[in-house]
């Protein structure tokens, strides 16, 4: 009887220590889902707000911009004032935020709450839950946790379609956010089974200059990458009134001086950094991190694939709902095998760590995620059958799953536990930048490649008059941005119909041909982050408790 107990109360015991996961995990989860939600859902909020496709773009732009400019400082707060008092304090002020963007009427309400308010509560919020994981589990106990919270987060990617499409069929955009309230508060309610981690060797004072130097940099750099499309990388592509200065069409686009001044303002952040190191003081990120090889180069592979990823995200929606003319759920459902295999590879990674290097589980990730690329690419056609991209699907799906969740461990397992809010912020900062400048190039390419196709395709059209043509594939041409947003050409007023569903076929094709150019550009950049990965150490338990590169 006393030996069943003692089973008993070890069962117990060993399900409890992993509920701190699962508190990290959800908060994680609700984050990745509300980014990816509103890819499916663009259409019906655009109707229901009476706004345009250029509109909720800045919501987008927005949430982006935030995460970018105040992640690492989310993370060096949890640092110096507690990672689970940062936690707690994002979930509170993300549930603030989803409440205003569940109620909003307008788009600037939209922004508030779910760009800026959310955007600022998963700042602080996303790098807490990284360095939590490190501070309450070690060793074998660590990467399982880091396979399940990997697993999480690529899931999440992929479930998100599939939720918001469910919601948004059946009920409405506005509980994706109603439901992150509820969220919260379970989060709140379970963090105080979460043991609380802080930085005790370092002097608790916040770097106000580096926030501002980092901040405004970051903001700068992707808020012209994310813009680079509307605005014209070298000349602006139409009249252009930024902050009081006026850019006309065909003058200098204000593109290259925001990127170019927020280079400077970075290069200017480090230089304050190493001042504030010199005077005693607690830098906003210690530049001595990036002189330890494992977390430099786990950071680097995760930055360039959060770039090459963006391609997919960006594209597939576009081709099922633009080309397939699948509404949210069905959209979400064609990505199904992708959601399962991340669900199962991620754990699963961490289940063959016993048995392979990291490095060698994050190669092979990156190599099913080149062949899921070109597999996808090859089977992209207008007569393709959802179905028929299942195979890629599940390769990008299962190297996805083998990387997240190794890449993430390498980089902060690479440093002490009492940098990894630290470490976790630049990490996640990074991830942020990645995927913003990889949205904005694949979207520069897509947007590109669409107007060609269009435009050299109305002058293909034999049933079209020559003397029509210019200013039909002028009116087409103008359309592109609907494409992008699953809307298709439309209001093609005056124009014979025959020559309607020319048009209409010949936009499909088009999107065809731009998505298999954004995977062939995704490749380049796996292929780029797989060269990276031959730096990588060999080590099946690589785990530090101090940092090298700091000299604590």
């Amino acid at each position: 009887m006393q030996q069943d107990n003692i089973k008993l109360f070890e069962k117990t015991d060993g399900l409890k220590k992993w509920i701190p996961l699962s508190v990290l995990s959800l908060a994680l989860l609700i984050i990745i889902l509300d980014t990816t939600i509103l890819n499916v859902s663009l259409r019906t909020i655009i109707d229901d707000l009476h706004t345009n496709i250029q509109s909720i773009q800045w919501v987008i732009t927005a949430y982006s911009l935030m995460l970018a400019a105040f992640t690492i400082t989310g993370g060096r707060l949890g640092d110096i004032l507690g990672r689970k008092r940062m936690f707690i304090l994002g979930a509170i002020i993300f549930a603030a935020g989803s409440f205003i963007t569940s109620i909003s009427k307008t788009v600037g309400i939209m922004i508030l709450g779910e760009a800026i308010i959310e955007g600022v509560g998963a700042a602080l919020m996303m790098p807490a839950t990284a360095s939590l994981l490190v501070s309450n589990y070690k060793g074998r106990d660590r990467q399982i946790g880091f396979g399940i919270w990997g697993g999480v987060a690529a899931g999440g990617a992929a479930l998100g379609p599939v939720v918001g499409g469910w919601l948004t069929t059946y009920l409405s955009w506005r509980w994706a956010f109603r439901i992150n309230v509820v969220v919260a508060a379970l989060l709140v309610a379970g963090s105080f089974l979460i043991t609380e981690s802080l930085d005790k060797e370092e002097k608790p004072s916040i770097d106000v200059g580096g926030i501002i130097l980092s901040a405004l940099g970051l903001f700068l750099v992707v808020f012209g990458f994310i813009q680079s499309s509307a605005y014209g990388w070298l000349t602006a592509s139409s009249n252009i009134y930024l902050l009081g200065f006026e850019f006309t069409k065909g003058s200098i686009s204000p593109i290259p001086i925001l990127i170019t001044l927020g280079i400077f303002l970075l290069s200017f952040f480090a230089i304050w950094e190493n001042y504030v190191v010199k005077k005693g003081r607690t830098p906003l990120v210690s530049l001595s991190l990036f002189k330890n090889s494992q977390f430099t180069l786990a950071v680097a592979i995760t930055t360039i694939l959060a770039f090459g990823q963006s391609g997919l995200s960006f594209s597939i929606p576009i081709f099922l709902q633009g080309v397939k003319h699948l509404n949210p759920l069905d959209t979400g459902f064609a990505m199904l095998p992708m959601t399962l295999t991340l669900l199962f590879a991620a754990p699963f990674s961490a289940y063959i760590s016993k048995y392979l290097d990291p490095k060698r589980i994050i190669q092979i990730g990156l190599v099913l995620d080149a062949l899921g690329f070109l597999a996808l690419r090859s089977s992209l056609s207008i007569s393709a059958s959802p179905l028929a991209l299942a195979p890629g699907f599940v390769l990008f799906g299962a190297g996805m799953g083998f990387m997240m969740s190794q890449t993430s461990n390498l980089a902060l397992s690479a440093v002490s536990v009492e940098e990894s809010g630290e470490v976790s912020g630049v990490n996640g900062t990074l991830r942020t930048v990645g995927q913003s400048l990889g949205s904005a190039v694949m979207g520069a390419i897509l947007i590109s490649v669409l107007t060609t196709s269009l435009v050299n395709g109305v002058y293909n059209i034999p049933s079209i008059p020559s003397w029509d043509k210019p200013i039909i594939s002028h009116e087409v041409s103008q359309q592109v941005s609907n494409i992008e947003f699953s809307a298709g050409v439309k209001d093609l007023k005056g124009i014979p119909l025959d020559i309607q569903k020319q048009i209409t076929l010949l936009s499909e094709q088009a999107t065809v041909n731009a998505s298999r150019e954004t995977f062939l550009i995704g490749v380049i950049f796996i292929l780029l982050g797989l060269a990276i990965s031959t730096k990588l150490p060999k080590g099946k338990n690589i785990e530090v408790e101090k940092s090298i590169a700091s000299g604590h």
